[in-house]
């Protein structure tokens, strides 16, 4: 039986991808409060601005393509199970090959309805004020914000329970409740944690690999054999 691997990855994984990390040293998120962009009551105080911002996110997504670090990841499926649990809302983990991915804070390219979490679409151009759901309520990125519960947190919870290896990757880890996810493993796991600036952490089980994803996740590979 293979190895099963959880890859928990965060911005840092897409960022030389081109995706911008969206919040910058200043808190702002593209020159825009987090709360504004992010959150229920900035979507219910101007919906167009939030609609325009993903919008925006959406489009750089048709110009950006997966790096070697997300199919470094995908190849790793010919020896181990590997599970990746992603902060991100991009799709480049499934464009590079990955077969079971589960997004923490939603999906750029789905849209669901104002009126019923459940109804939820693939949806890959803007999306306008005045676009309804079949039964008359405003469509809304399907993205997780700022307020909002994590509804596939307990899921996740699951996949770190059963991992037998956890590899962390390109994420600060203060975003809660994801930061709290490698608290859940078995504590014999091994976990491999890769950032450039990684943040400190309170295991001594884990190998830090201070380097970039796409560099990181070669030196991972290696480790691995």
């Amino acid at each position: 039986m293979k190895k099963h691997i959880v890859v928990l990855t965060g911005a840092g994984m897409s960022a030389e991808s081109g995706v911008k990390t969206f919040r910058d040293h200043d808190g702002l998120w593209e020159g825009h409060d987090v709360m504004k962009v992010a959150s229920p009551e900035g979507f219910r105080q101007n919906p167009e601005l939030v609609l325009d911002f993903y919008n925006q996110r959406r489009r750089q997504l048709k110009d950006v393509k997966p790096n070697e670090a997300h199919k470094d990841i995908a190849y790793l499926e010919q020896d181990f199970k590997v599970t990746v649990i992603t902060q991100n809302v991009d799709d480049l983990h499934e464009r590079a090959g990955s077969t079971d991915v589960l997004h923490l804070h939603g999906e750029l390219r789905k849209i669901r309805s104002t009126g019923n979490y459940n109804d939820i679409k693939v949806w890959t151009e803007d999306i306008n004020l005045g676009d309804l759901c079949e039964k008359g309520y405003q469509l809304r990125p399907h993205i997780v914000w700022f307020g909002e519960d994590v509804p596939e947190i307990e899921t996740a919870v699951k996949i770190c329970y059963a991992a037998d290896i956890l590899v962390i990757i390109g994420t600060s880890m203060q975003v809660y409740p994801a930061a709290s996810l490698m608290d859940y493993v078995q504590p014999d796991t091994p976990i491999f944690y890769i950032d450039p600036k990684p943040a400190s952490v309170n295991t001594t089980s884990v190998t830090v690999i201070s380097k970039s994803a796409t560099e990181g996740v070669k030196d991972l590979i290696e480790l691995l054999k």
